[in-house]
């Protein structure tokens, strides 16, 4: 079983706003931390959009990693999922980013 259907399926999930979030972790020597990021294309249509809101959460997950750094060894795998019709700014997305992120690390 594929790691993106084995998360989806087994995972747990959740709601900050503008993501929903799934993640699944299982214990293990090596650690690993595996990060999907979606803009679906039924709430905004053109790619340049897409790409945009995509690269401001690749950007606020990379500075704000190290929030899960502090919890048990694991192999993390975690998808965000942008849900929201608008395009916020890139504070209100590494806010967001990062609730996620400390909700996940008290989880661990």
């Amino acid at each position: 079983m594929g790691a993106i259907r084995r998360m989806f399926e087994n995972g747990e999930s959740g709601f900050v706003f503008p993501f929903r979030y799934v993640w699944f972790a299982e214990p293990d020597t090596e650690r690993s931390v595996e990060v999907m990021c979606s803009v679906p294309k039924k709430f905004h249509k053109r790619a340049n959009r897409r790409n945009l809101l995509r690269r401001r959460t690749k950007e606020a997950y990379r500075l704000q990693k190290e929030v899960l750094r502090a919890g048990s060894p694991v192999n993390l795998d975690l998808a965000l999922i942008y849900s929201s019709k608008e395009v916020l700014p890139y504070k209100t997305v590494a806010h967001a980013v990062r609730k996620i992120l400390e909700t996940i690390a008290a989880a661990l």
